[in-house]
């Protein structure tokens, strides 16, 4: 598996004291008093943002105790999510905690969080760019420094098992997934996964991003991909805990300022 605290090279020895900038970043950072579920109602507001959930397709879900997952809830879908109507559901997809319905979709990611005891959060969408790259029966390329956190790091199923309301479904994406953090869906779109939900709704934003600019590039000519040392390297330093989380922190802030209701 790839592994993310690794921030040497280009992140060793910036600054004048030589202290890490991930470290600085870290040091620096503002912390938030933010519960799981008003974390979960930010990341579906900023996918909805960027077109992740034009339907009430996607889901965002983490891992709670005993066996239970914080999750989205069908009805209303991402852009109007609140704290308040966060669910927790267990592994029947039962409604332990809040009210509201799960999405039945939910079912494929209990079978992820099986699989990866290192997987604390999933979020899965069907944005524009990334739905429209995998209707090509092509990868992710990792050309573009934004795009390195995907080197080594994205899956690829190469085939669409129908809607994923099913356990086969679930076994199919959980082990093209594999040691991965992302998967690219065909004919369907993507997931990304991550040890927080910061880190996965991370991924998910850049994830449509990557795809987009790819798409563009394809455009106009042939893609070349980034040299591997350079690659790793890039992959490291951007999956680092404090970019991840001061990125999400960024985007969770300014929601708050402009959609204060996520908070109810």
């Amino acid at each position: 598996m790839n592994k993310n605290n690794n921030t040497a090279g280009m992140n060793e020895h910036i600054g004048s004291d030589n202290v890490p900038t991930e470290q600085k970043i870290r040091e620096n950072m503002a912390k938030y008093d933010w519960s799981t579920q008003l974390k979960i109602a930010l990341a579906c507001r900023k996918l909805a943002s960027e077109e992740h959930a034009q339907t009430l397709a996607g889901q965002v879900t983490v891992r709670a105790e005993g066996n239970t997952f914080w999750a989205n809830q069908l009805m209303g879908g991402f852009a109007n999510l609140t704290q308040s109507t966060v669910i927790r559901v267990n592994e029947n997809l039962e409604v332990i905690q809040g009210n509201g319905i799960p999405n039945p979709a939910i079912r494929f990611h209990l079978w992820i969080y099986k699989a990866r005891p290192d997987i604390n959060a999933i979020v899965h969408t069907h944005p524009p760019f990334s739905s429209a790259l995998s209707m090509t029966g092509k990868e992710l390329a990792v050309a573009h420094m934004d795009v390195t956190m995907f080197y080594k790091d994205c899956a690829y199923l190469p085939m669409w098992p129908g809607v994923p309301l099913a356990d086969e479904e679930g076994k199919l994406i959980s082990e093209a997934l594999g040691d991965k953090h992302s998967i690219l869906l065909a004919s369907h779109g993507l997931l990304t996964t991550g040890n927080n939900i910061e880190q996965a709704t991370y991924l998910a934003m850049q994830f449509e991003r990557a795809a987009r600019i790819q798409l563009l590039a394809e455009s106009i000519g042939k893609i070349k991909l980034i040299k591997d040392e350079s690659a790793q390297e890039a992959h490291d330093f951007l999956l680092s805990e404090g970019i991840v989380n001061a990125t999400f922190n960024s985007w969770a802030s300014k929601l708050l300022r402009e959609q204060p209701d996520t908070k109810d």
